[in-house]
């Protein structure tokens, strides 16, 4: 994994398409602006992780979603 450290105001490039802004930071959440094209799927890791979870019990499957490591 690739740490970084920025200030708001501050931009991290991801290949040619997409650009991460930090927009400010209170105590310890950081609020991020995304800019990314429309067929790029943009979520929040915690969504995605239910979802995936709730397909597998719904599908009877045992296997767990993705790690975020």
């Amino acid at each position: 994994m690739l740490s970084l450290t920025r200030k708001t105001g501050e931009s991290i490039h991801v290949g040619d398409r997409i650009c991460i802004t930090i927009q400010g930071v209170r105590g310890n959440r950081v609020q991020l602006g995304i800019e990314a094209p429309r067929d790029v799927n943009v979520r929040r890791y915690e969504t995605y992780a239910a979802a995936i979870a709730q397909h597998n019990k719904e599908n009877g499957f045992t296997t767990d979603p993705p790690t975020n490591d």
